[in-house]
């Protein structure tokens, strides 16, 4: 589905996803990833809620987002709190969802200005 058709003046915008891949900018990633306006990770470890592990979030808590929006592939899903609660501990708010509910929601607080970090797995 394509999501977003006007320039930004954020570097990393979600531009499509569909199943197996996600266009951000122009490129097209096939792996689960993190974004945020002003970095991104191609190729963050875990690639299924299943294969989600407590050290997972430490990347995305050393960027000090606001909110973590994890996406969780084509269907929600939730992690046990255990897995995120050092996020939580470190006052970052953390919303589930599938992957292209958070994608949209990413583009949205994004386009805010928000301090915002998405961990995002495949369709």
């Amino acid at each position: 589905m394509k999501i977003s058709l006007a320039a930004s003046n954020q570097k990393f915008a979600i531009r499509a996803y569909e199943k197996g891949k996600l266009i951000i900018n122009q490129q097209v990633y096939h792996k689960s990833l993190i974004i945020m306006p002003e970095q991104l990770t191609p190729d963050w470890r875990p690639q299924t809620i299943e294969d989600l592990i407590a050290t997972d979030f430490d990347e995305l808590i050393t960027f000090k987002p606001s909110m973590i929006i994890l996406g969780t592939g084509e269907k929600q899903a939730f992690p046990s709190p255990t897995l995120y609660a050092a996020a939580i501990n470190a006052g970052i708010g953390v919303e589930i969802m599938n992957t292209p509910a958070a994608c949209r929601t990413y583009n949205i607080l994004m386009s805010e200005g928000r301090s915002i970090a998405a961990a995002l797995m495949m369709l």
